[in-house]
């Protein structure tokens, strides 16, 4: 028996403990759009001229700067939002990041100067460290079992949404960018600016934008149900039982399937604190199985952002220079569809991974990206060195579908992926190792590749080549498929099958004698019993005469048809009680 077969297969907006579940999800979901609008606004304000102008025209490494700056702020919560997390709960720290964020985004918004822009930004980081190491944390440890997939591989793809919402304003603001400025046409390229048209005021508006998560979780978050699983670290037993019921069983705690997450969960905090003892972040890389873990989950992190996505992200402005795009309204809008077309190939590979496996998404999008990259680095070089204005557009399309493969196992997967195979008691510190890596790789990235593409150019681009076929020798090589297996399961698996197993049949053994959905059946003319021979299959077995018999005795029953879920008027038996 797993949770396939104890779960409710009908629509889950009918059901009305998930469909509350889920709507208190979105608000956890809403913490990455905060880091989604990054990239994307920072891309939109560079195409500005004004912008540019209002901060003095930064190049190099001050522009490299502005664009780590959030990344470092990441970097200095990381180390203290999983303590804050494990030690106070998902729920808390959440809140304390969504607080912080604002307080950024309230000073980004009234930048006067580039250091009062740089502060902001690291502030903003410093808040999202902290929101977005417990969020995911949060959402996949309270969704409902058959969802958990697809619930979290969502959080990869709601910065895509979030950003075409943001291009809005900058599109809208397009036209005016195109004015000269000075600096921008040489020292007699002087032009005046109305006092009524001001497009970085308009370009604030993103900034303001970046704080709406944020506020909606500081006003809502406190309905927001804590982590069973961290309820039950906490020996508070009780309170877990009473949201697994009331949230995946529709107030009902002594349904089998909240009897098996319970015992599943029980079972592997005592084998993790068997395997690990006390805690640290040495722990992570103590056991063989913590090894593994970690050799997958800080390649995952690199490669989310060395996989040549970061050139485009980061520096699109410098690419369009590149190819010859110059005009900002042009710019704004390969942008804007760009990020339309990832959030599509985003949510649509996210409705798949469950379908579809994790190992086969990965392997799939390291083969495209290594594809894609190759001829995009083949077209640049004719652009550049023969002025080919046929390779300038075909690497245009490149970049999409470059970004294509990309979107099918790193924007689902990479929080998923990571969040799935690491057990509850190293999950968050595994976690924020994850989101170290991506944070190194990014500010790397943001240092290194604006110098790289003016000295080199389009060379640059074989040095992303060679990275791209590590990375798929290694996805090839390590990666776990983990698809059908409860969170608890699939984190055992990297310490052996008999740990899995081991947790399995602990969830088994308690779903199996449990008795469910009792009702006073003598007011029935006949009712089912649901039987588990042994065979990982259930069969109703429905008694045909209106003898009020005592149950189990000398009613007679005849076998219908194979089932997945008890009905509503069924009661749940172990079939060795019974005979046909």
């Amino acid at each position: 028996m797993s949770f396939y077969d104890l779960v409710d297969d009908g629509p889950w907006w009918r059901n009305r403990g998930i469909l509350f579940l889920n709507l208190y999800l979105l608000l956890a979901l809403i913490t990455s759009s905060a880091n989604g609008f990054d990239s994307s606004m920072m891309n939109g304000l560079q195409i500005v001229p004004d912008w540019q102008y209002y901060f003095g025209n930064p190049t190099g490494s001050t522009l490299g700067m502005l664009n780590a700056v959030q990344n470092l702020g990441v970097l200095v919560a990381l180390p203290m939002a999983p303590i804050l997390s494990d030690k106070f709960g998902r729920k808390k720290s959440l809140l304390t990041g969504a607080f912080i964020m604002l307080g950024g985004v309230a000073l980004q918004t009234t930048s006067t100067n580039i250091w009062h822009f740089v502060g902001s930004r690291g502030m903003i980081g410093l808040g999202l460290g902290f929101a977005t190491n417990a969020a995911p944390l949060l959402i996949t440890e309270l969704a409902y079992p058959t969802q958990r997939g697809p619930i979290t591989a969502i959080i990869g793809t709601t910065p895509h949404g979030t950003l075409v919402v943001l291009l809005l304003p900058g599109f809208a603001s397009a036209p005016f960018a195109c004015r000269e400025l000075p600096g921008h046409g040489g020292s007699q390229s002087y032009v005046i600016i109305p006092e009524t048209v001001n497009s970085y005021n308009l370009d604030r508006i993103p900034s303001v934008l970046q704080g709406l998560p944020s506020l909606i979780q500081v006003c809502l978050l406190w309905f927001v149900p804590e982590s069973p699983r961290w309820l039950l670290s906490q020996n508070r037993d009780s309170e877990a039982i009473e949201i697994l019921g009331k949230y995946h069983a529709n107030g009902n705690p002594s349904d089998p399937l909240v009897v098996l997450e319970y015992q599943e969960i029980r079972e592997a905090l005592a084998l993790e604190k068997e395997i690990a003892g006390e805690i640290t972040y040495m722990s992570l890389f103590k056991s063989r199985g913590n090894l593994r873990r970690m050799r997958i989950i800080i390649a995952l992190g690199f490669f989310s952002q060395w996989s040549g996505n970061g050139l485009f992200s980061y520096y699109l402005n410098e690419i369009f220079k590149t190819l010859g795009i110059t005009r900002p309204e042009m710019k704004t809008l390969i942008n804007g569809i760009l990020q339309i077309w990832n959030l599509i190939m985003a949510l649509g590979a996210a409705m798949f991974v469950d379908r579809l496996g994790r190992r086969t998404l990965f392997v799939i999008s390291n083969a495209g990206m290594l594809c894609a990259f190759a001829i995009w680095t083949i077209t640049a070089a004719l652009y550049q060195l023969l002025g080919n204005t046929a390779a300038a557009n075909a690497n245009i399309a490149l970049i999409f579908i470059f970004f294509s493969f990309y979107d099918i196992a790193y924007s689902p997967l990479l929080v998923a992926y990571t969040i799935e195979i690491l057990p509850f008691n190293i999950r968050a510190k595994g976690f924020a190792v994850m989101n170290f890596s991506v944070c190194i790789a990014l500010i790397v990235n943001q240092y290194v590749n604006p110098v790289a593409l003016k000295a080199i150019g389009w060379k640059y681009a074989l040095v992303y080549c060679g990275w791209l076929l590590f990375e798929f020798i290694f996805v090839f090589k390590y990666i776990i498929e983990t698809k059908g297996r409860s969170l608890e399961q699939t984190a055992a698996l990297f310490d052996g099958e008999n740990h899995a197993d081991a947790l399995q049949q602990a969830g088994y053994d308690a779903a199996r004698h449990t008795q469910i959905r009792t009702r006073d059946y003598e007011q029935y003319d006949y009712f089912s019993i649901y039987v588990d021979r042994g065979d990982d299959k259930m069969y109703e077995m429905r008694r045909v005469d209106n003898l009020h018999h005592e149950h189990g005795t000398n009613g007679r029953y005849a076998k219908i048809r194979k089932m997945r879920r008890p009905s509503e008027n069924s009661i749940h038996a172990d079939y060795a009680s019974y005979r046909y």
